[in-house]
């Protein structure tokens, strides 16, 4: 059960909302299924009418109004992000500082737990609002007034109620909402218990992830947006920092995404960097509306996107602190970044992706090295392969699709708690490799598929290691959801890549596709370039000095099996192309004509 609260200064416009039809004529039947016993007496039953609702609005809001209680909140987020702004601290917390009398909290199931009875929601919602100390018969403190209003489903199609409550109790004194959001989810966590719902352990075990805000849902939907400048931003910034060596690299990298980006200094520094944060550009309808970026710090992200977090994964010798510094600085002024000839700004060959394939198969028997109970390295290793399937992503997705899906779900396995940080060590793999060639390799017009085909294969091997992970570490769900991403996302994919494989041999006469790496550079050049990689790290692949075929580097079953599959998409191709080209049925070649044994062998008829 998943708890989203927020604040308002009108009672009357939000019960009238929950009463109302919603945005999109969504709400179905809203009525009362609890509330305080002041309120109850009094409550209507049956479908709430706009009337009804003000008059329950009022009856709410009763104690507020006759003791005159001010209950003023400040935005500590918004505060900070404006004294960032150079705003003075003062001008910034009165602008941040306004009147929050109203507590909203909505409790949704997830869609897969099917409805609740009124009387199931009536006896959950007043334990929750006993346990967020609103309404406690056994507390001397006085309760405040709420209501619980059911109105039909999510969006998403999960089971939900709304509560409103006064923030004054009824003797006048303001309930104390200090670190709401975080009791929220501790009595969300007891309640699934007493009231046999579904238990999310990611968030017993702090591994959760942020759920959707609506004012973020809906600023997807007013833009037209596939997902929410959050998930946008933070698949970026994954990307961006697992493909990078340095924390300069990474600064220009998001910025190259048409990402904005700046930093936070320590207290009383104007060259300390200890944190970030990026905002997508607005939009042109968005600047003529004068509408402002929204911002998200790293740790609004994700847990493992901190600016500590990612500082473990870079190298930090040298000159790296103030070339890092140098770019923050541009950052934050909007100038141009000043370095133009980073390993960013380096053109990749695309068959380069048959090296990655090999990276990843290196990186899983890293995995095979990883001690099950070894919580913080499994999560440390979700999170640098999400980032090579974010890197993949951005390079080949417009809008989001099985490789961010892939990134999204890997992610969640990347959350644990600050405490559980592992220490940094330079010897570690970092898979780093791989994400900095699907970030930055150009697309294959031909014959690309076939090692991008490689490539997923070894990807798919790595989500089922998480899989496997997560399982023997009690996550069934976590697992569950990684299984279902690998064998309904990433297979699907596969196939189309293999069926694409296919049609790139049906093209070149029916030659059998060979994964291979190309002659790019002299041996002494692959001489130095393996030097340096052993002196620092990975660094920018390059292919290396002789021709090798990738595939026949496989284990022989494995060969096979991949050979197999190739040669049924190369089958599927040439069938689709005989549709096409009207050889099968009532076609150009007229009815009942077939290819000949020849035309087969060849992948296209003969002309």
């Amino acid at each position: 059960m998943i708890p989203n609260i927020t604040r308002g200064a009108k009672m009357t416009g939000l019960v009238s909302y929950l009463a109302g039809p919603g945005r999109s004529n969504e709400h179905e039947n809203p009525h009362i299924v609890a509330g305080h016993e002041s309120v109850i007496l009094r409550a209507p039953t049956g479908e709430l009418s706009h009337a009804e609702a003000i008059e329950l609005a009022h009856e709410i809001d009763t104690a507020r109004v006759v003791f005159g209680t001010e209950v003023s909140y400040t935005n500590r987020r918004r505060m900070n992000a404006a004294i960032d702004d150079g705003t003075p601290r003062s001008v910034a917390l009165a602008d941040a500082t306004s009147d929050r009398n109203v507590w909203h909290c909505s409790l949704s199931l997830n869609p897969d737990e099917g409805e609740l009875s009124d009387e199931k929601w009536g006896a959950i919602a007043g334990d929750f609002m006993r346990e967020m100390g609103f309404d406690d018969p056994e507390s001397p403190r006085p309760s405040a007034r709420w209501v619980a209003i059911r109105h039909g489903k999510t969006t998403a199609g999960g089971d939900h109620i709304h509560i409103a409550a006064s923030a004054v109790r009824e003797d006048g004194t303001k309930v104390d909402t200090f670190n709401d959001f975080k009791r929220a989810q501790a009595a969300c966590n007891a309640l699934e218990r007493t009231h046999g719902l579904v238990v999310l352990t990611s968030r017993e075990n702090d591994r959760g992830t942020r759920g959707v805000k609506p004012a973020e849902a809906a600023r997807a939907t007013r833009t037209g947006a596939s997902e929410t400048s959050r998930a946008l931003l933070e698949r970026r910034v994954r990307a961006c920092a697992t493909a990078s060596k340095t924390e300069a690299e990474f600064v220009r990298r998001l910025r190259a995404q048409k990402v904005l980006m700046r930093p936070r200094y320590d207290t009383g520094t104007t060259g300390t960097v200890v944190g970030y944060s990026v905002a997508t550009t607005p939009t042109a309808a968005e600047r003529a509306a004068g509408t402002k970026p929204v911002w998200y710090g790293g740790g609004r992200l994700a847990k493992d996107l901190t600016l500590p977090r990612l500082r473990d994964e870079w190298d930090t010798t040298g000159t790296a602190p103030q070339d890092a510094a140098a770019e923050w600085s541009a950052a934050r002024r909007g100038t141009a970044v000043t370095i133009t000839t980073g390993r960013e700004r380096t053109p990749l060959d695309p068959e380069l992706i048959a090296r990655a394939a090999e990276d990843i198969g290196k990186w899983n028997t890293y995995l095979t090295s990883i001690p099950i109970e070894d919580t913080a390295q499994w999560a440390r290793a979700a999170g640098r392969t999400a980032g090579v399937f974010a890197a993949w992503s951005a390079r080949t997705e417009p809008t989001p699709g099985p490789l961010a899906k892939a990134a999204a779900a890997l992610a969640q396995s990347a959350q644990i708690p600050a405490y559980q940080r592992i220490t940094p060590d330079p010897e570690r793999r970092h898979a780093g490799g791989a994400a900095l060639i699907m970030m930055q390799a150009a697309l294959a017009t031909r014959g690309g598929a076939a090692a991008n085909a490689l490539l997923l294969r070894q990807m798919m091997r790595t989500m089922e290691a998480f899989a496997d992970a997560e399982r023997a570490a009690g996550h069934a769900h976590q697992a569950h959801t990684l299984t279902l991403v690998r064998e309904r996302e990433l297979t699907t994919l596969h196939e189309r890549l293999l069926v694409r494989v296919g049609s790139d041999d049906a093209h070149s006469g029916g030659a059998p596709t060979r994964v291979t790496r190309r002659i790019a550079m002299p041996p002494e050049a692959g001489e130095i370039d393996r030097a340096a990689r052993r002196a620092a790290g990975e660094d920018i692949p390059q292919p290396p000095a002789a021709r090798r075929t990738v595939i026949n580097d496989l284990p022989a079953e494995e060969r096979d099996e991949l050979l197999a599959m190739l040669e049924r998409g190369r089958a599927q191709a040439v069938d689709e192309r005989r549709v096409r080209r009207g050889v099968a049925g009532d076609g150009a070649h007229g009815a009942g004509t077939s290819l000949s044994d020849q035309e087969r062998d060849q992948g296209e008829p003969e002309r």
